[in-house]
């Protein structure tokens, strides 16, 4: 089974970005499609990126920590 083949699997990662694995289909707040790139992006949590809603790292400079 290919990764495309395979379900989505959505990873927060400690102090850092929700890694999301699998065919997904990412929208905007108004529904519009956002075009990914590839097959596993790292999405933004600490609010702090550039190119939202994809890290950009940002998040270690800032300090940024979670509970998991």
């Amino acid at each position: 089974m290919s990764a495309a083949d395979r379900e989505a699997t959505i990873t927060p990662y400690p102090d850092g970005p929700l890694v999301v694995r699998g065919a997904v289909e990412l929208r905007t707040s108004e529904g519009d499609p956002i075009e990914p790139r590839r097959r596993t992006v790292a999405l933004c949590r600490c609010g702090l990126s550039t190119i939202k809603p994809f890290c950009d790292g940002t998040h270690k400079a800032a300090g940024f920590r979670t509970d998991v």
